[in-house]
């Protein structure tokens, strides 16, 4: 079974997003396996909330992300 775990920052993405986000990866999949994979592709998208992220030993917050 395929399996993507994408992490995210928390909050920004819609549902609408979110729905995109795991239709092009399981198309991503099935392009590299085959339609046979579509069906058991799964795909999990993790919101990281503010803090918890690490980069380089900082913690990032959403202002060094851009997003305050």
């Amino acid at each position: 079974m395929p399996f993507a775990n994408l992490k995210v920052p928390a909050d920004t993405l819609t549902p609408e997003s979110k729905k995109k986000l795991i239709d092009a990866v399981t198309d991503a999949y099935a392009d590299v396996y085959g339609e046979r994979a579509r069906a058991t592709t799964l795909v999990l998208v993790e919101e990281v909330t503010e803090g918890g992220w690490g980069l380089g030993g900082d913690v990032l917050t959403a202002e060094m992300l851009g997003r305050s």
